[in-house]
């Protein structure tokens, strides 16, 4: 049910939007682990100036989605503060996200696969990275919010070339 969505660069006006995608503590964490509840503007616009290709998901002028990359290495691109407006979930919104984050490590930094890391209480995030193929390759224990372990799954998906 992706009708009319649109993916572009993010802009100034967009981080009030994105930072409420997160309703929780937990959901801020699987967005971006170092931040603070609630998100704000200026604790998003460290992070972006931090990582390259921020980009949304829009459907007219609602902000939808938020993806950026954070790392690239040995021809892969790392995706990381993945993320869906809460009233846009389970309509298509992250599979769009995340095959225009592929196409765009492809075509701009000649990706030959891309990644993604999710915590395993993230079951959402991880149903969605299966069904676009993603496939898991290391795990790495951390501790969540509460100083609890919690583990990161790392994936990847090989690209095609374009």
């Amino acid at each position: 049910m992706n009708t009319a969505l649109a993916f572009r660069p993010v802009r100034d006006t967009d981080l009030a939007a994105i930072c409420a995608f997160a309703r929780s503590a937990e959901e801020l964490y699987y967005l971006a682990p170092r931040a603070s509840f609630p998100l704000t503007v200026e604790q998003l616009a460290t992070s972006i100036a931090q990582r390259s290709d921020s980009s949304v998901v829009c459907r007219g002028d609602a902000v939808l989605g938020f993806a950026n990359i954070y790392k690239r290495e040995a021809g892969a691109c790392w995706v990381g503060n993945v993320a869906v407006a809460p009233e846009a979930r389970r309509q298509g919104v992250a599979g769009f996200l995340m095959q225009r984050m592929a196409q765009l490590a492809r075509e701009r930094h000649a990706a030959g696969e891309l990644r993604v890391s999710c915590f395993n209480p993230n079951t959402a995030a991880l149903r969605l990275y299966a069904r676009l193929g993603y496939t898991p390759f290391a795990l790495e224990e951390r501790l969540d919010g509460q100083q609890q372990p919690i583990m990161l799954i790392h994936l990847r998906l090989p690209l095609a070339a374009a």
